[in-house]
C-alpha cells in the first residue's frame, strides 16, 4: 500500500509542483497589488470555483488511466485489498492536492503575518484548510464520477452544494466541508471495487449512494423548472419581465415607488382620516428607508461580505477589523507600516461584535465614518481619532443600516425602526436617544421596502413584505401601514394583502416533489447555523391542495415501485424495503431505484443488502 502511495505520488508529482508554482506565483502577486484578506464575497467564490474544477480535473484525470479494462484488471489483482488500494491511490490524491491548492495558501498568509503591517486573523489562516477541503471534495465527486456506472455517476457532485446554501460560518462551515468530504471519500470506496457496474452491496453501501441520487433526481427537477421558466421569460409573458405587472401583485408593489406604495396601503384602509392622509402624502415628500446589512456578521466568517476597512484620509491610514484583537488595526498608506489599534473610546476597548464600515450620514464632519457592530452604530471622528458609540439598540436587537429620514435620523433594526433627531447627529459627544420607535411589523427577512413620510404630528410608515414572495421559505406578501403619533401613539391603519403572481404550484415547486428531500435540503442550509434576526422569515403554512398533490406523488411513486421491483431480483424484504422508501421520499426514490437497478442484473438471488433503501 506504502509502495503504490509513493509511486502515484511520483507519477504525478510535476503536474502538481507546476501547478503549486503557477497558484504561488498569482497569489504573491496578487497579494502586491490587494489585501487578499479583504476581498468581497464574489472573490473567494472565484477562488473556490477554481479550487473545485481543480479536484474535479484531478479525479477525473488519475481514475481515467485505472478505469480501463486491462489497467483495472491488473491494478486490483495486487496483493492488496481494493480498499486498501483505493486508500492509497486516493491519499495519494489529496496530499497531490495540498501540495498544490493549501500549501501555495498558507505561505502566502504565512507571507502577508511576517512581511507586512496587514492583519491576519484566525479566519485566514483556516483558509488554507477550507480551500484544500474544497478541493479535495470535488476530487473524490470527480473519482465517484469515473468509477460508478454511468447512469448515477454526476449524483456525487450534489454533495458539495451544502457548502454554497449553508448557512454555518467559521469553523463550523469547515466542520460541514469535513462531513461533505468524509460521505464523498465513502462514495469512493464504494465505488472502487472489482465490477464497476455492479451496484452496492452493503445496506450503509446503499443508502450513501442511493441518497444522493435521490438529491440529484430532485434538484434536476428543480433545473427543468428554472429552464421552463427561462422559455417562459424569453417568450415575453412571464410576470417579472412583461411591459404591466399583474394587478394588485408583489411583482406590482415592487416596482411601485415609495409614494404609489402608501396610497396602494391607504386604499385599503377603513380608517376615518385616511382620505386625509391620501392627501397628504400626495403632496409630501415619501422616503425610502433602506439598510446596509442583509445578514448578521459572524465573528471569524472565512468570508467578507464587504472589505472590513475605511480610510482616514487626513492622516493617511487604513483601519482594518481584526476578528482576533475585535479592534481595528491600522497601517500607513505610504508605506504600509503599522500604526497600532484602535479601539472604542479613549481605553480603546474591544468592540462587542464584527464592525462593518457603513459610510457616513449627511450632518457629520468631513472624514468621519459610521461603523455598525451588532446592536450598536459607532462614529469615527477624524479630528481626535476616537470611535464612540453613538446609537445603542436594547436587547442584543441587531441594526441593519442608518440613513437621514429627512431631518431627522433613521436606524433600522431588526424590529423596529427607530427615529433620532437630526441635529444631535453632528455631536460626537452625545449618545443618540431615539424620538420614536416604530416596529416591524413582520419578520425582518420578509421585509422589502419601507417608506416613510413626516406628518405634522408624526409619522406615516408603510411596511411592504414582498422579499419571499415566489419563496416558500417566507412569508405570503402583504403590507401594513402605521402611524405613529411623537408621543408613540402607534395605530395600525391598514393591512393590504397582496395578490401572489403565481400559482401555488410554482411557490412550492421546491416541497411538493419530496417533502422529504426538501427538508433534508433546509437541514443541510441550517446545520451549525447561528440564528440571526435579519434573515428570519414567517414561513406561511403549505396549502392543503399542494399537500394533497404530494400525498398523490408518494402513492404514485409506492405503486411504481411495486411494479419496477417486479423486474429487479430482490428478496421480499428488500422489495418492501423499497416501496417504503418510495412512499416516504417520493418519486426521486423511484427514480433512484431505476437507476441503480437494472432488469438484466437478475442472475443469482441478489443479497438482502440490496433491501437497503435510502
Amino acid at each position: 500500500m506504502w509502495d503504490l502511495f509513493k509511486a502515484e505520488l511520483l507519477r504525478l508529482r510535476v503536474w502538481a509542483l507546476a501547478y503549486a508554482a503557477v497558484h504561488l506565483a498569482i497569489l504573491g502577486f496578487l497579494m502586491r497589488v490587494v489585501d487578499l484578506a479583504q476581498q468581497p464575497l464574489l472573490v473567494y467564490r472565484v477562488f473556490g470555483a477554481v479550487y473545485a474544477l481543480t479536484g474535479v480535473l484531478l479525479g477525473l484525470y488519475q481514475m481515467a488511466g485505472y478505469r480501463r479494462p486491462t489497467t483495472w484488471l491488473n491494478l486490483l489483482h495486487r496483493p492488496l485489498a481494493p480498499l486498501r488500494i483505493a486508500l492509497a491511490l486516493h491519499g495519494a490524491g489529496a496530499v497531490l492536492l495540498a501540495v498544490g491548492v493549501g500549501l501555495p495558501a498558507l505561505l502566502v498568509a504565512v507571507g502577508q503575518e511576517t512581511m507586512t503591517a496587514r492583519v491576519v486573523d484566525l479566519r485566514h489562516w483556516l483558509l488554507p484548510l477550507a480551500a484544500w477541503l474544497i478541493a479535495l471534495g470535488l476530487y473524490l465527486a470527480g473519482s465517484f464520477a469515473m468509477l460508478a456506472p454511468r447512469r448515477v455517476a454526476l449524483a456525487a457532485l450534489v454533495l458539495p452544494l451544502a457548502w454554497i446554501v449553508g448557512g454555518a460560518s467559521g469553523p463550523w462551515a469547515l466542520l460541514v466541508q469535513a462531513l461533505t468530504v468524509a460521505w464523498l471519500a465513502a462514495l469512493a470506496v464504494i465505488a472502487f471495487k472489482p465490477d464497476l457496474a455492479a451496484p452496492p452491496r452493503h445496506p450503509l453501501a446503499v443508502a450513501a449512494v442511493a441518497l444522493p441520487v435521490q438529491m440529484a433526481v430532485y434538484l434536476a427537477f428543480l433545473v427543468l423548472c428554472f429552464g421552463v421558466e427561462m422559455l417562459w421569460i424569453m417568450q415575453g409573458s412571464h410576470p417579472l419581465n412583461s411591459a404591466t405587472a399583474p394587478a394588485g401583485g408583489a411583482i406590482e408593489t415592487d416596482r411601485m415607488d415609495g409614494r404609489q406604495r402608501l396610497l396602494a396601503g391607504l386604499a385599503a384602509s377603513d380608517d376615518p382620516q385616511a382620505p386625509l392622509w391620501r392627501e397628504q402624502v400626495t403632496l409630501a415628500d415619501v422616503l425610502g428607508v433602506g439598510w446596509q446589512l442583509a445578514a448578521g456578521l459572524q465573528r471569524q466568517s472565512l468570508t467578507n461580505v464587504a472589505p472590513m476597512e475605511f480610510d482616514d484620509s487626513e492622516r493617511r491610514v487604513r483601519w482594518v477589523f481584526s476578528h482576533d484583537r475585535m479592534r481595528l488595526e491600522g497601517y500607513r498608506l505610504t508605506d504600509g507600516a503599522g500604526t497600532g489599534e484602535l479601539g472604542i473610546g479613549n481605553d480603546t476597548a474591544a468592540f462587542p461584535a464584527p464592525a462593518l464600515p457603513a459610510g457616513t450620514l449627511g450632518p457629520l464632519p468631513a472624514g468621519d465614518g459610521l461603523l455598525i457592530a451588532g446592536d450598536t452604530l459607532y462614529h469615527y471622528v477624524t479630528e481626535t481619532g476616537r470611535i464612540l458609540p453613538r446609537i445603542h439598540l436594547a436587547d442584543g436587537e441587531p441594526l441593519a443600516g442608518v440613513q437621514p429620514l429627512g431631518e431627522a435620523v433613521a436606524a433600522l433594526g431588526a424590529r423596529a425602526l427607530a427615529v433620532y433627531d437630526g441635529r444631535d447627529a453632528a455631536d460626537a459627544d452625545v449618545p443618540l436617544t431615539p424620538r420614536l420607535r416604530i416596529p416591524v411589523p413582520g419578520a425582518f427577512g420578509d421585509l422589502s421596502a419601507i417608506d416613510v413620510v413626516e406628518r405634522v404630528d408624526g409619522y406615516l410608515a408603510s411596511f411592504a413584505f414582498t422579499a419571499q414572495a415566489h419563496d416558500m421559505r417566507g412569508a405570503l406578501p402583504y403590507q401594513v401601514v402605521l402611524a405613529v403619533d411623537d408621543d408613540g401613539t402607534l395605530r395600525t391603519i391598514a393591512r393590504r394583502d397582496i395578490d401572489a403572481d403565481f400559482p401555488a404550484l410554482y411557490r412550492y415547486q421546491a416541497w411538493w416533489p419530496s417533502p422529504f428531500l426538501h427538508a433534508l435540503r433546509e437541514g443541510a442550509r441550517g446545520l451549525f447555523a447561528r440564528p440571526d434576526a435579519l434573515t428570519a422569515t414567517q414561513c406561511a403554512p403549505v396549502p392543503r391542495a399542494i399537500v394533497w398533490l404530494a400525498a398523490v406523488l408518494a402513492a404514485l411513486a409506492a405503486l411504481g415501485a411495486l411494479l419496477l421491483t417486479r423486474n429487479r431480483a430482490f428478496s421480499p424484504v428488500a422489495r418492501a424495503a423499497w416501496i417504503i422508501a418510495c412512499a416516504v421520499v417520493g418519486l426521486p426514490a423511484l427514480a433512484s431505484l431505476w437507476l441503480l437497478y437494472r432488469p438484466q442484473e437478475r442472475l443469482g438471488t441478489v443479497p438482502l443488502a440490496h433491501a437497503a433503501a435510502a
